[in-house]
Protein backbone atom coordinates (compact mmCIF):
# COMPACT_ATOMS: atom_id res chain seq x y z
CA UNK A 1 0.00 0.00 0.00
CA UNK A 2 1.02 3.58 -0.99
CA UNK A 3 0.35 6.71 0.19
CA UNK A 4 -0.37 10.28 -0.58
CA UNK A 5 2.92 11.53 0.04
CA UNK A 6 4.81 8.24 -1.64
CA UNK A 7 4.02 8.00 -5.03
CA UNK A 8 5.94 10.42 -6.74
CA UNK A 9 8.89 9.97 -9.34
CA UNK A 10 12.15 9.27 -7.47
CA UNK A 11 13.75 12.07 -7.73
CA UNK A 12 18.08 12.22 -7.22
CA UNK A 13 20.65 14.92 -6.69
CA UNK A 14 24.38 14.03 -7.75
CA UNK A 15 27.38 15.35 -6.21
CA UNK A 16 27.42 18.32 -8.46
CA UNK A 17 23.99 19.53 -7.94
CA UNK A 18 22.58 17.41 -10.97
CA UNK A 19 19.14 16.92 -10.03
CA UNK A 20 17.58 14.06 -12.12
CA UNK A 21 13.74 13.00 -11.80
CA UNK A 22 13.47 9.10 -12.65
CA UNK A 23 10.56 8.27 -14.54
CA UNK A 24 9.11 4.88 -15.36
CA UNK A 25 9.44 3.49 -18.49
CA UNK A 26 5.87 3.25 -18.72
CA UNK A 27 5.46 7.32 -18.14
CA UNK A 28 3.79 8.74 -21.06
CA UNK A 29 7.05 11.47 -20.98
CA UNK A 30 10.14 8.87 -20.51
CA UNK A 31 10.78 8.82 -24.03
CA UNK A 32 10.43 13.11 -24.64
CA UNK A 33 13.60 14.64 -23.67
CA UNK A 34 12.14 18.26 -23.25
CA UNK A 35 9.51 17.41 -21.06
CA UNK A 36 12.01 15.43 -19.21
CA UNK A 37 14.65 18.14 -18.84
CA UNK A 38 11.70 20.53 -17.82
CA UNK A 39 10.84 17.86 -14.69
CA UNK A 40 13.92 18.24 -13.74
CA UNK A 41 14.31 21.76 -13.94
CA UNK A 42 10.99 22.13 -12.11
CA UNK A 43 12.12 19.29 -9.29
CA UNK A 44 15.27 21.84 -8.68
CA UNK A 45 13.54 25.07 -8.39
CA UNK A 46 11.46 22.90 -5.05
CA UNK A 47 14.43 21.78 -4.06
CA UNK A 48 16.02 25.24 -4.06
CA UNK A 49 13.49 26.85 -1.93
CA UNK A 50 12.82 27.55 1.89
CA UNK A 51 10.07 27.89 3.32
CA UNK A 52 8.73 31.06 3.90
CA UNK A 53 10.59 32.55 0.74
CA UNK A 54 8.53 33.49 -2.44
CA UNK A 55 7.69 30.06 -4.80
CA UNK A 56 10.05 30.72 -8.04
CA UNK A 57 8.10 31.14 -10.91
CA UNK A 58 7.54 27.90 -13.27
CA UNK A 59 8.21 28.72 -17.05
CA UNK A 60 5.98 26.79 -18.50
CA UNK A 61 5.55 26.24 -22.74
CA UNK A 62 2.22 27.09 -24.79
CA UNK A 63 1.93 23.52 -24.78
CA UNK A 64 1.34 22.95 -21.06
CA UNK A 65 -0.49 26.08 -20.74
CA UNK A 66 -2.96 24.29 -23.33
CA UNK A 67 -3.34 21.20 -21.34
CA UNK A 68 -4.57 23.17 -18.52
CA UNK A 69 -6.91 24.99 -20.65
CA UNK A 70 -8.20 21.62 -22.21
CA UNK A 71 -8.47 19.94 -18.73
CA UNK A 72 -10.20 22.92 -16.82
CA UNK A 73 -12.58 23.85 -19.05
CA UNK A 74 -13.65 19.56 -19.18
CA UNK A 75 -13.69 19.48 -15.34
CA UNK A 76 -15.97 22.75 -15.34
CA UNK A 77 -18.58 20.91 -16.99
CA UNK A 78 -18.31 17.53 -14.53
CA UNK A 79 -18.11 19.53 -11.14
CA UNK A 80 -21.24 21.46 -12.11
CA UNK A 81 -22.93 17.77 -12.25
CA UNK A 82 -20.87 16.06 -9.58
CA UNK A 83 -19.37 17.92 -7.19
CA UNK A 84 -21.46 19.36 -3.62
CA UNK A 85 -21.99 22.48 -3.06
CA UNK A 86 -19.57 23.07 -0.89
CA UNK A 87 -16.80 22.85 -3.14
CA UNK A 88 -18.73 24.35 -6.22
CA UNK A 89 -19.01 27.74 -4.06
CA UNK A 90 -15.31 27.69 -2.92
CA UNK A 91 -14.39 27.18 -6.00
CA UNK A 92 -15.97 30.20 -7.28
CA UNK A 93 -14.45 32.22 -4.31
CA UNK A 94 -11.08 31.13 -5.73
CA UNK A 95 -11.66 31.77 -9.25
CA UNK A 96 -8.45 30.36 -10.89
CA UNK A 97 -7.31 30.77 -13.85
CA UNK A 98 -8.83 28.95 -16.66
CA UNK A 99 -6.33 29.81 -19.80
CA UNK A 100 -3.46 29.05 -18.17
CA UNK A 101 -1.04 27.05 -15.68
CA UNK A 102 -1.78 29.52 -12.23
CA UNK A 103 1.87 30.34 -10.75
CA UNK A 104 1.89 28.35 -7.17
CA UNK A 105 3.05 31.74 -5.38
CA UNK A 106 -0.16 33.41 -6.82
CA UNK A 107 -2.47 30.65 -5.28
CA UNK A 108 -1.02 31.03 -2.54
CA UNK A 109 -1.93 35.04 -2.60
CA UNK A 110 -5.13 33.81 -3.18
CA UNK A 111 -6.05 31.54 -0.80
CA UNK A 112 -4.07 33.33 2.26
CA UNK A 113 -7.03 35.94 2.41
CA UNK A 114 -9.75 33.33 2.31
CA UNK A 115 -8.70 30.36 4.61
CA UNK A 116 -4.98 31.30 5.22
CA UNK A 117 -3.57 28.28 3.30
CA UNK A 118 -0.43 28.33 1.48
CA UNK A 119 1.61 26.57 -0.68
CA UNK A 120 4.86 24.99 -0.85
CA UNK A 121 6.57 23.64 -3.57
CA UNK A 122 7.51 19.51 -3.73
CA UNK A 123 9.92 18.25 -5.98
CA UNK A 124 8.86 14.60 -5.71
CA UNK A 125 8.45 12.52 -2.70
CA UNK A 126 7.93 14.05 0.76
CA UNK A 127 8.08 12.37 3.86
CA UNK A 128 4.73 11.27 5.10
CA UNK A 129 5.07 13.09 8.45
CA UNK A 130 6.42 16.06 6.78
CA UNK A 131 3.11 16.21 4.41
CA UNK A 132 0.71 15.65 6.68
CA UNK A 133 2.30 17.65 9.60
CA UNK A 134 2.53 21.04 7.28
CA UNK A 135 -1.25 20.74 6.92
CA UNK A 136 -1.30 21.99 10.10
CA UNK A 137 0.17 25.20 9.72
CA UNK A 138 -1.56 25.70 7.08
CA UNK A 139 0.56 25.05 3.91
CA UNK A 140 0.10 22.62 1.07
CA UNK A 141 2.45 20.62 -0.73
CA UNK A 142 2.23 20.96 -4.43
CA UNK A 143 4.33 19.46 -7.70
CA UNK A 144 4.71 21.92 -10.08
CA UNK A 145 4.97 20.31 -13.25
CA UNK A 146 2.11 19.11 -15.33
CA UNK A 147 1.38 15.76 -17.09
CA UNK A 148 2.90 15.02 -20.50
CA UNK A 149 0.57 16.82 -23.28
CA UNK A 150 0.34 13.80 -25.03
CA UNK A 151 -2.34 12.09 -23.02
CA UNK A 152 -4.31 15.25 -21.27
CA UNK A 153 -6.69 13.59 -19.44
CA UNK A 154 -3.93 11.27 -17.68
CA UNK A 155 -1.32 11.26 -15.03
CA UNK A 156 0.18 8.48 -13.19
CA UNK A 157 1.38 10.57 -10.95
CA UNK A 158 -0.04 13.88 -8.89
CA UNK A 159 0.74 16.79 -10.97
CA UNK A 160 -0.22 20.78 -10.90
CA UNK A 161 -3.95 19.93 -12.09
CA UNK A 162 -4.67 17.35 -9.23
CA UNK A 163 -3.00 19.68 -6.32
CA UNK A 164 -4.52 23.03 -7.77
CA UNK A 165 -7.65 22.16 -9.19
CA UNK A 166 -8.52 19.21 -7.03
CA UNK A 167 -6.67 20.05 -3.38
CA UNK A 168 -6.60 24.22 -4.34
CA UNK A 169 -10.59 24.96 -5.06
CA UNK A 170 -11.39 22.76 -1.76
CA UNK A 171 -9.00 24.17 0.06
CA UNK A 172 -10.82 27.89 -0.62
CA UNK A 173 -13.53 26.46 2.18
CA UNK A 174 -13.23 27.49 5.51
CA UNK A 175 -14.33 24.10 6.24
CA UNK A 176 -13.07 21.97 4.07
CA UNK A 177 -9.82 24.03 5.40
CA UNK A 178 -10.53 23.00 9.33
CA UNK A 179 -10.88 19.66 8.11
CA UNK A 180 -7.38 19.35 6.40
CA UNK A 181 -5.60 21.29 9.73
CA UNK A 182 -6.97 19.28 12.09
CA UNK A 183 -6.05 16.09 9.93
CA UNK A 184 -2.24 17.43 9.84
CA UNK A 185 -2.18 18.04 13.66
CA UNK A 186 -3.43 14.32 14.04
CA UNK A 187 -0.53 13.51 11.99
CA UNK A 188 1.56 15.58 14.51
CA UNK A 189 0.20 13.84 17.64
CA UNK A 190 0.33 10.03 16.82
CA UNK A 191 3.69 8.89 17.65
CA UNK A 192 3.70 5.35 15.80
CA UNK A 193 4.20 4.87 12.11
CA UNK A 194 1.07 2.53 12.11
CA UNK A 195 -0.94 5.13 13.87
CA UNK A 196 0.35 8.06 11.29
CA UNK A 197 -0.93 5.65 8.43
CA UNK A 198 -4.11 5.23 10.15
CA UNK A 199 -4.87 9.07 10.01
CA UNK A 200 -3.51 8.88 6.56
CA UNK A 201 -6.54 6.26 5.25
CA UNK A 202 -8.85 8.44 6.87
CA UNK A 203 -7.79 11.33 4.68
CA UNK A 204 -7.21 9.28 1.39
CA UNK A 205 -11.33 8.10 1.95
CA UNK A 206 -12.43 11.34 2.60
CA UNK A 207 -10.48 14.52 1.72
CA UNK A 208 -8.72 12.55 -1.21
CA UNK A 209 -11.87 10.12 -2.22
CA UNK A 210 -14.86 11.19 -0.65
CA UNK A 211 -18.47 11.41 -1.52
CA UNK A 212 -21.29 12.90 0.12
CA UNK A 213 -25.03 12.52 0.02
CA UNK A 214 -26.43 15.94 -1.31
CA UNK A 215 -30.30 16.24 -1.82
CA UNK A 216 -30.96 12.44 -4.10
CA UNK A 217 -28.01 12.77 -5.05
CA UNK A 218 -24.44 11.40 -4.89
CA UNK A 219 -21.58 13.89 -5.51
CA UNK A 220 -18.50 14.06 -4.63
CA UNK A 221 -15.89 16.19 -2.75
CA UNK A 222 -12.63 14.12 -2.82
CA UNK A 223 -9.77 16.00 -4.23
CA UNK A 224 -8.66 12.98 -5.80
CA UNK A 225 -12.26 12.13 -7.85
CA UNK A 226 -12.66 15.86 -8.52
CA UNK A 227 -9.50 16.56 -10.76
CA UNK A 228 -9.84 13.51 -12.74
CA UNK A 229 -11.26 13.30 -16.04
CA UNK A 230 -12.10 9.79 -16.03
CA UNK A 231 -12.58 8.89 -12.22
CA UNK A 232 -15.36 11.51 -11.96
CA UNK A 233 -17.71 9.70 -14.10
CA UNK A 234 -17.19 6.13 -12.41
CA UNK A 235 -17.26 7.04 -8.65
CA UNK A 236 -21.20 6.28 -8.28
CA UNK A 237 -20.90 2.68 -9.92
CA UNK A 238 -17.98 1.95 -7.08
CA UNK A 239 -18.91 -0.23 -3.81
CA UNK A 240 -20.48 2.50 -1.83
CA UNK A 241 -20.16 2.26 2.05
CA UNK A 242 -21.25 4.17 4.91
CA UNK A 243 -18.55 6.52 6.43
CA UNK A 244 -17.00 4.14 9.00
CA UNK A 245 -13.35 5.08 10.99
CA UNK A 246 -12.12 1.53 11.09
CA UNK A 247 -13.38 0.41 8.04
CA UNK A 248 -11.07 3.22 5.76
CA UNK A 249 -8.37 3.29 8.50
CA UNK A 250 -7.46 -0.32 8.02
CA UNK A 251 -8.69 -0.74 3.95
CA UNK A 252 -5.98 -1.33 1.61
CA UNK A 253 -5.91 0.98 -1.55
CA UNK A 254 -4.46 0.65 -5.30
CA UNK A 255 -3.39 4.16 -6.22
CA UNK A 256 -2.30 2.57 -10.27
CA UNK A 257 -6.70 2.41 -10.57
CA UNK A 258 -9.63 3.65 -9.86
CA UNK A 259 -10.57 3.60 -6.09
CA UNK A 260 -13.65 0.51 -6.01
CA UNK A 261 -14.27 1.08 -2.51
CA UNK A 262 -15.57 4.72 -1.18
CA UNK A 263 -17.25 6.17 1.92
CA UNK A 264 -20.24 8.20 1.92
CA UNK A 265 -20.75 11.04 4.37
CA UNK A 266 -24.69 12.22 4.32
CA UNK A 267 -23.59 15.65 4.95
CA UNK A 268 -20.61 18.32 5.57
CA UNK A 269 -22.10 18.04 9.25
CA UNK A 270 -21.41 14.03 9.51
CA UNK A 271 -17.98 14.27 7.57
CA UNK A 272 -17.22 16.96 10.61
CA UNK A 273 -18.53 14.81 13.33
CA UNK A 274 -16.77 11.74 12.17
CA UNK A 275 -13.72 12.89 10.19
CA UNK A 276 -13.16 15.69 11.48
CA UNK A 277 -13.45 15.03 15.48
CA UNK A 278 -11.16 11.79 14.79
CA UNK A 279 -8.81 14.01 13.44
CA UNK A 280 -9.03 16.23 16.40
CA UNK A 281 -9.08 13.66 19.22
CA UNK A 282 -7.15 11.25 18.51
CA UNK A 283 -4.33 9.04 19.66
CA UNK A 284 -2.18 6.04 19.31
CA UNK A 285 -4.02 4.53 21.82
CA UNK A 286 -7.76 5.49 20.38
CA UNK A 287 -6.11 4.42 16.89
CA UNK A 288 -4.83 1.17 18.00
CA UNK A 289 -8.83 0.31 19.68
CA UNK A 290 -9.78 0.99 16.75
CA UNK A 291 -7.75 -1.02 14.20
CA UNK A 292 -8.47 -3.97 16.57
CA UNK A 293 -12.15 -3.56 16.40
CA UNK A 294 -12.11 -4.56 12.29
CA UNK A 295 -9.99 -7.78 13.29
CA UNK A 296 -12.75 -10.64 12.36
CA UNK A 297 -14.99 -8.53 10.39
Amino acid sequence: MMEEAQYFAPVNQDEHGEVTVELAKSHPGFADPVYRSRRNALARLALDHRRGDPIPVAEYTAEEHEVWRLVSRELAAKHERYAIREFLEAKERLGLPRDRIPQLQEISEMLQPLTGFRYLPAAGLVPLREFYGSLADSYFHSTQYIRHHSVPFYTPEPDVIHEVIGHGNTLASDRFAALYRAAGRAARRVESQEALEFVSKVFWFTLEFGVMAEGSELRAYGAGILSSYGEIEEFRSMNIRPLDLATMGTTQYDITKYQDVLFRAESMDHLEDVAGAFWEECDDDSIDRLSRSTVGR
